[in-house]
């Protein structure tokens, strides 16, 4: 890299010109990159789903769930299988190992499912399974609303607001809330189709028989070939109406005789609400790689394009739209990184006293900056939280390079050399110190490519960016900045000759003489000066010991999610209802802008609030606790949680998708009842400890209302009913049965037949339902078998196959995320043989986090060393140098303490981050001590590293303050995302500080240490080592 360094200086404008090509490609590949709030990552998890309308729980796990855990549970990679068997579908989600492939595990999962086709139930719904990743979730909600039709709101919906929106470029799926899909609907009843002597199952047969329409072939006709089509569908809803079903004494009975026909809707199982209005919901997902903001963008445009195209009354409005907060959130960084630019001058011009060498400095930042983005542009990345966090740190360190070079470089020139001599000696002096110095900090990242976890995924970004950043700061400081240097100020100038120049070198003229006599004391007495850092550094330590513990901090996003439930065994109707009342104290909470209310079955909902802005409204917290107990208070509500809105960076096991502290798994044990009373036991003992715990819930519950049909087998046998057609009669009767498909308008629109609602409402109207029988005689029902009411739970869930039953809660204010697990844990009841209690994978990720961070911290400190130790080929220099690291931890969590932040994946890898930043300081010292006592073999170790301190106290302070003045911003910010980027830059802050002030004397102290103990070994084995061929020089007993 020297032989560029000397090619620059040479040709000046080679260097120029090759500047400006960087900065050129940088500046277009900012337009062209890609903004979305996380990277583009896959998450090691597949999610299954299906539908079996109208099975029992039971029979979801018995005949779907089971047989797809046994298929899969041998796959490749697999770690976990978690399933959820609700009344009709079932979930299973199958998490992978970090190590896996998701697109290979997906087909691999998707060729054994195929495998066992055969053995699940026909009627069950294809299969289908998903990738999760957080570019996948809805990018924002549209709502369409107004007094009218339902028909006219779903089919707007569908076939116009749907289809324009998906039009537009970057656009991916469209998915809809609230739609009520048309249907034909048949409605059997009872007493017609026994005096027509019919059965439900006839009907369907009959229609399935007379209402299709199959290919028939070609005829030729001389030198034509004709096409024959048998018309045999009906034509419309009048034709249907007038199939015949039957003919009995010689007259046809039809459809119309024995049921009314209607065009109607699907059995309504979902309310979609805007603001307490029915209405729809459109929900845009974008396409991977696509600009989040420019979407979104596109897409209001075109709803306001829409507003004036809809029927008069009929509004469309934006509902939620996530680009906003990620577009809010890029855009605070980018003000978080023009101020720390402008710091960073501010502290380059005072340091420097030269508005030319200021601007000469500053010149490495859109090097290093616009060309990071665009190597992140070439790699398919995108500017996000991650990446964007990273460009803004580094500001502080890509500054670093040019200010030692030039620091370097000046002070040649203030020892008589001409400017290119200068700029070549300096540039070759420094050359050893910066590569130690850059290799440093990369090193420091290198075991994030190894961190477990969703979280190391995306801090292999952050890391990413940084590093690139900081070696194309190092390639700029070696090769462009000699070469401005060289030409910029010519032989005969002088870069401090102003009076603001003479100014700040009068002033580091006597900081310096204050700092050689305490660097002399420090020196004089090395033991002591380590005590005394030792005691100062305790105060951090002591600190990290009293840090609060969580995954991630919480943010204030300016949207709240509020789920609640009615009470087991409530039907659609009442708990339409209970939403109301919901509705209403939504409606009275001040805080909130616009809400969007979602009935899921017959006892969930969930509501999106969006919170007015923050200076108009109270803190996030104060507004979810008092949203809280007002929900909980309204008649009909069973439980309720609310969550922060923000989009989730870690997918949860917990409902909806939101993270909760504490998770505890119950599981083993062959008594389902036994189980279900130790979950139970616990989960009251967390409700009654209101202080500590909050959103208390349990995903086990009873009582759900379920018929059950149990068949006389002899009675059925002698009447000659088989179980077959118990069960295709009752399916036709009761479960909304699909017997085909009808094209009415041009759009195909499923045929589903049901018995009259005021024919199936009690027990006692399903024994009386007709089923044929031997001879063709019908016979009730309940002449065949035995109708009973039982409590069922609503659903089933399994874990590792095995059922389990899990209880979450959210950690109060008194504790953190790791005290909240560990006291909830101590409430667990003594547990029936059998039984056991285990952590969920909320609290996993927690735990798995913090020890990824902690292998990363060892490893991190292991890569440093070795790097060092080739660099300068010795092994105790590489530790000298290293000993800063305990003093920059300790500042560092001193710092979170003090600001009331917590010890989080964000703020643990600032502390990493730190310990690359604090060994800048150490090997400006040790490499100019080293370099002294190899040029002059008779110089002490106390003597070179007096020389050093006066020679580097200058760039040391510099750079220091200039990552500090990079870090003010964010550890400032208050815009949105910051809760998350401060507690990192705080750690920056006060590591940085403290290390700084300590380093001046620690490791000088250290060094003196190091090379008498050296010398020491050296006279003990009476032989030289590569440890003394790298620190040649007598040792000295204490400072001269």
């Amino acid at each position: 890299m020297l032989g560029l360094t000397e090619l620059c200086i040479r040709k000046p404008v080679a260097a120029w010109m090759l500047l400006l090509a960087v900065v050129g490609i940088g500046a277009v590949a900012v337009s062209r990159i890609g903004v979305s709030l996380f990277p583009d990552v896959d998450r090691p998890s597949l999610s299954i789903n299906t539908n079996l309308p109208g099975a029992a729980p039971e029979v979801i796990e018995r005949n779907i769930v089971q047989p797809m855990e046994q298929a899969l549970a041998q796959a490749e990679g697999v770690v976990s299988i978690s399933s959820e068997c609700r009344r009709g579908s079932a979930r299973l989600t199958v998490d992978l190992s970090m190590s896996r492939d998701v697109d290979d595990a997906l087909q691999d999962i998707q060729n054994r499912l195929s495998s066992i086709a055969r053995n699940l139930p026909r009627d069950m719904d294809p299969v289908q399974i998903r990738k999760s990743n957080p570019e996948d979730d809805e990018l924002m909600w549209i709502g369409l609303s107004g007094t009218f039709s339902p028909q006219l709101l779903s089919d707007t919906a569908l076939y116009v607001v749907g289809d324009r929106i998906q039009a537009v470029s970057g656009v991916g799926e469209i998915s809809l809330r609230g739609v009520a899909a048309r249907n034909l609907r048949i409605w059997l009843d009872a007493e017609r189709l026994a005096a027509a002597d019919l059965t439900a199952s006839e009907v369907a047969a009959a229609v399935g028989r007379n209402h299709i329409e199959l290919p028939a072939g070609q005829v030729s006709s001389g030198t034509r070939e004709i096409g024959v089509r048998v018309f045999g569908e009906a034509a419309n809803v009048a034709a249907f109406r007038e199939l015949v079903v039957a003919n009995r004494n010689g007259r046809a009975v039809r459809l119309d005789d024995v049921a009314l026909v209607e065009d109607g809707f699907e059995d309504q199982r979902r309310l979609f609400r805007i603001d307490g209005v029915p209405g729809v919901g459109i929900g845009v997902r974008k396409q991977r790689g696509a600009n989040a903001v420019q979407v979104a963008a596109e897409v209001t445009a075109r709803v306001d394009q829409l507003r004036g195209e809809l029927p008069a009354g009929m509004g469309i409005t934006v509902l939620t739209d996530n680009s906003t907060f990620i577009s809010d959130s890029v855009h605070e960084m980018w003000r978080e990184l023009i101020t720390a630019v402008i710091l960073t001058a501010l502290v380059c011009w005072l340091f420097l006293g030269s508005l030319v060498a200021a601007f000469n400095v500053l010149l490495a930042i859109p090097m290093s900056l616009l060309g990071t983005i665009a190597v992140l542009q070439a790699l398919g990345m995108t500017l996000n939280t991650f990446t964007m966090l990273g460009l803004a740190l580094a500001i502080g360190l890509v500054v670093d390079d040019a200010i030692m070079v030039q620091e370097n470089i000046q002070r040649h020139r203030e020892m008589g050399r001409t400017a290119i001599a200068a700029a070549r000696r300096g540039t070759r002096e420094i050359f050893g110190a910066a590569l130690a110095a850059t290799a440093a900090v990369i090193a420091i990242f290198s075991p994030v490519l190894f961190m477990s976890g969703e979280i190391g995924r995306y801090f292999l970004q952050f890391g990413l960016a940084l590093s690139i950043a900081v070696a194309l700061s190092l390639v700029e400081a070696v090769t462009l900045a000699p070469a401005r240097l060289a030409y910029l100020y010519g032989d005969h100038s002088s870069e401090r000759g102003n009076w603001f120049g003479r100014v700040v070198d009068a002033a580091f003229a006597g900081l310096g003489r204050v700092y050689a006599v305490i660097l002399g004391w420090s020196l004089r007495w090395p033991w002591l000066t380590l005590a005394v850092t030792a005691l100062i550094c305790s105060a951090g330590w002591f600190a990290a010991l009293n840090l609060r513990n969580e995954l991630l901090p919480p943010q204030d996003s300016g949207r709240l999610g509020m789920r609640f439930q009615t009470p087991v065994g409530s039907d659609f109707d009442e708990s339409a209802r209970v939403m109301t009342r919901v509705e209403a104290v939504i409606a009275a909470e001040p805080a909130i802008r616009q809400s969007m209310t979602v009935l899921f079955n017959n006892t969930s909902g969930f509501c999106t609030l969006d919170l007015k802005p923050k200076r108009e409204r109270p803190a996030m917290q104060v507004v979810m606790d008092r949203l809280r107990t007002a929900v909980l208070a309204v008649p009909g509500v069973a439980s309720a949680s609310i969550d922060d809105g923000a989009p989730q960076l870690i997918k949860s096991s917990g409902a909806g998708g939101q993270r909760r502290t504490v998770e505890v798994v119950f599981r083993g044990g062959n008594d389902w009842e036994e189980l279900a009373r130790s979950a139970s036991a616990f989960r009251t003992a967390l409700a009654a400890d209101k202080e500590r715990f909050r959103n208390v819930g349990m995903d086990y519950r009873p009582g759900q209302p379920e018929i059950q049909i149990i068949p006389d087998r002899d009675r059925a046998s002698d009447l000659g009913v088989s179980m077959q057609d118990i069960a295709t009669t009752l399916n036709s009767m009761i479960g909304s049965v699909r017997v085909g498909t009808i094209d009415l308008g041009g759009r195909q629109q499923d045929i589903r037949m049901r018995l009259r609602a005021d024919q199936r409402a009690t027990p006692e109207d399903l024994g009386r339902i007709l089923v044929r029988a031997r001879g063709g005689k019908l016979v009730p029902l309940s002449a065949v078998v035995k109708i009973e009411e039982r409590p069922v739970p609503m659903s089933l869930f399994r874990r590792d196959r095995e059922r389990v039953i899990t209880v979450r809660a959210d950690n109060g204010p008194a504790l953190d995320e790791a005290q909240a697990l560990t006291e909830a844990l101590a409430l667990v009841p003594e547990l029936p043989k059998g039984i056991r209690a285990t952590t969920g994978s909320d609290a996993a990720a927690l735990a798995n986090t913090m020890r990824s961070l902690g292998v990363a911290f060892i490893f991190g400190v292991i890569a440093s060393y070795l790097v060092l130790a080739a660099q300068y080929n010795a092994l105790s220099h590489p530790v000298v140098i290293l000993a800063i690291l305990p003093m920059a931890v300790a500042g560092g969590t001193a710092a979170l303490w003090l600001a009331g932040a917590s010890l989080s994946a964000f703020s643990g890898i600032g502390v990493l981050l730190l310990m690359g930043i604090a060994k800048k300081n150490s090997i400006l010292l040790v490499d100019f001590a080293r370099q002294r006592q190899l040029d002059d073999p008779t110089t002490t170790p106390a003597a070179a590293m007096l020389q050093a301190g006066a020679a580097r106290l200058r760039p040391i302070l510099m750079t220091s303050l200039a990552t500090l003045m990079a870090a003010v911003p964010i550890a400032l910010g208050t815009g949105p995302g910051s809760e998350t980027r401060a507690p990192m830059a705080v750690a920056v802050l006060g590591g940085v500080a403290l290390s700084t002030a300590l380093s001046l004397v620690a490791v000088p102290a250290c060094y003196q240490i190091a090379e008498r103990f050296t010398g020491w070994l050296r006279r003990l084995f009476l032989r030289p080592t590569s440890e003394a061929a790298a620190s040649p020089g007598r040792q000295d007993e204490g400072a001269k």
